[in-house]
């Protein structure tokens, strides 16, 4: 696969040299174990806002089609394709997807999962009820053309949900100095502080690709509890937005 302009080659190689690692609560992706809980409450309300679902039921999210965009090792795509929706997960590390395809195949879960990007499934000209597209827009070269890559992947109505790390003293600290340096739960280097994005700008380039932002929200980390929950005024590190084609 020749990458194309929404994938940096660097940044796809520091997630391919930690594939094994996905499922391993306790490993190099214990910290979106952890967040993961919290990202899945905000997906899931935003998605049954928006399409009307009722969480109570069997299989809420039955009849949608929704993509999962830097799927990694499936950890956002199997609690959809539980709930009921058709999920194609796409990344573009070679060693992300064999690693998906065996932890979906035994947990009895049918998953599209594709070595691809957004950028080639929208010239394919794939169409999805939902895109997810959590912790990649800090990880790309160009976020103004990524994300607008995935909103012509988006159906009229449909919804995205991003999420990324704000750019300010406190995330270097907390998402450079705490993750990677002290605590270790990410190799140094995982993430470019320089690449983070504000609120704000994610806002306009959001705008530019031509969707409307109708939510966001902190994800916050408390320490004593360890554990992660959605806050409404605290964006300062972590946060999520939904957006609408309308």
């Amino acid at each position: 696969m020749t990458p194309s302009s929404t994938v940096d080659p660097a940044e796809v190689a520091k997630f391919e040299a930690m594939a094994a690692e996905w499922w391993n609560p306790n490993g190099k992706f214990k910290p979106l174990h952890l967040m993961n809980p919290c990202r899945l409450d905000y997906i899931t309300s935003q998605i049954a806002s928006e399409f009307d679902r009722d969480l109570t039921a069997p299989l809420p999210f039955a009849g949608l089609r929704i993509l999962d965009i830097g799927c990694g090792g499936g950890l956002l795509s199997e609690p959809m394709a539980r709930l009921g929706a058709e999920v194609v997960g796409a990344d573009p590390a070679t060693r992300n997807i064999p690693v998906a395809q065996l932890h979906a195949e035994q947990s009895g879960l049918t998953i599209d999962y594709r070595l691809t990007t957004a950028e080639e499934l929208a010239a394919a000209g794939e169409q999805f009820d939902v895109v997810l597209n959590m912790e990649v827009v800090e990880h790309v070269p160009d976020p103004q053309s990524y994300l607008t890559a995935c909103q012509t992947l988006l159906k009229p109505g449909g919804l995205m949900i991003c999420s990324t790390l704000n750019r300010n003293a406190k995330s270097f600290g907390m998402a450079i100095i705490g993750a990677e340096w002290v605590m270790r739960w990410l190799p140094k280097g995982t993430h470019d502080w320089k690449k983070f994005i504000t609120p704000d700008e994610l806002a306009g380039f959001i705008r530019q690709a031509g969707l409307d932002q109708v939510d966001r929200k902190g994800m916050v980390f408390n320490p004593v509890a360890w554990s992660w929950s959605l806050s409404s005024r605290d964006l300062s590190v972590n946060y999520v937005t939904a957006s609408v084609k309308r």
